[in-house]
């Protein structure tokens, strides 16, 4: 039952800040740098393979996918990449990491109104130094009682996250943009999930299933949150 939620964690990514949009721009830069050696589609298609091969080894977030740049161009170029074109892919990445941040419409306010009545977390995967930095320049970190940064957002993570909050699954709500990372890894230890759709979605983390459970809500946007918490 949603009355007995004494802990609300938000996603960051693409939940609480816009996220994807920038990687899809900076992607769409490096495609183009590549065309004099395959299609966009195909350069595309070749840096998503290179990110998947080097999630184990790099994890989540900017740095993970400018060394797939990097490596893909290498890649693709069959070696040839001048070393120019390998420092402007470089740049993309430090702009990425100097983009400013822009919190989502409705975030604040959903913030304002369950802060003092839930203990709030932010619970979200990637660079531990990039996450850090986006909370900051957010201006969103005064909010809550605990940060939580992974590697991954399975269950496990989410075990580990409501036992050190020293709370039961059932007191324990997530809400984020991912099916896959936000929702169903909760749903599957007996906590709470508010889907919280974003107008894009990186491709690896779409799941093609409707989810049917009685602690899961699906939403159209962060202040529907407030509806169904009141």
């Amino acid at each position: 039952m949603l009355a007995d939620i004494k802990v609300i964690a938000f996603d960051a990514d693409d939940t609480l800040w816009v996220n994807e949009p920038l990687f899809q721009d900076v992607e769409k830069k490096f495609c183009e740098m590549m065309e004099d050696f395959l299609p966009h589609h195909s350069v595309s298609r070749e840096l998503l393979k290179t990110e998947i091969q080097n999630l184990s080894d790099y994890g989540y977030g900017i740095k993970s996918f400018l060394l797939s740049m990097v490596e893909t161009a290498i890649k693709v170029s069959a070696g040839s990449i001048k070393s120019s074109e390998i420092n402007r892919i470089i740049e993309l990445g430090k702009e990425m990491l100097n983009a400013p941040v822009e919190v989502i419409d409705g975030v604040e306010e959903v913030l304002k109104a369950v802060q003092g009545k839930y203990r709030l977390v932010m619970a979200t995967k990637g660079d531990l130094l990039d996450q850090e930095r986006k909370l900051e320049k957010s201006g969103l970190a005064d909010f809550f009682h605990h940060i939580e940064i992974v590697s991954e957002k399975k269950e496990p993570q989410y075990e580990k996250l409501i036992k050190h909050l020293d709370i039961e699954p059932a007191h324990f709500l997530m809400i984020g943009n991912s099916i896959k990372s936000d929702i169903l890894p909760v749903l599957n230890i007996g906590a709470h999930g508010f889907h919280v759709p974003f107008h894009t979605t990186w491709e690896l983390e779409v799941v093609d299933k409707k989810v049917e459970h009685e602690n899961f809500q699906q939403l159209e946007k962060i202040t529907d949150v407030l509806t169904h918490l009141n």
